[in-house]
């Protein structure tokens, strides 16, 4: 797998397949993305889950329009978003704190009327 964001967030000299934040993507996220994961190198000990997002969306526009909300700004409206198996809501949102070897899953959510 050679996408932009592994090349783009993989420190010098450190191969892809170290350790680092893995964001596993479904539905439509998925194949706007290409892929159904990817893997990002947290650029402190601890990211917030919002800039986590924001580095995976800037690889793909794509995926940044069918997963960020425009008029908020906010990924939340369009999907459900797991950090290591819990759903943000009982975490502390896109402020929650993830580092290497954590696992994020984002899922699409239909909306209809």
């Amino acid at each position: 797998m050679s996408n932009i964001i592994d090349r783009k967030y993989t420190q010098m000299g450190q191969s892809k397949m170290s350790r680092g934040i893995t964001v596993k993507l479904f539905g439509v996220f998925m194949k706007a993305y290409g892929n159904s994961q990817m893997s990002l190198e947290a650029t402190k000990k601890k990211e917030t889950l919002g800039n986590i997002i924001q580095k995976a969306v800037e690889s793909s526009p794509e995926l940044r329009h069918l997963l960020i909300d425009p008029e908020l700004n906010d990924p939340r409206p369009n999907a459900v978003i797991l950090v290591n198996g819990k759903e943000i809501g009982i975490l502390k949102g896109l402020e929650t704190e993830v580092g290497e070897s954590d696992e994020i899953v984002i899922i699409p959510v239909t909306h209809g009327g």
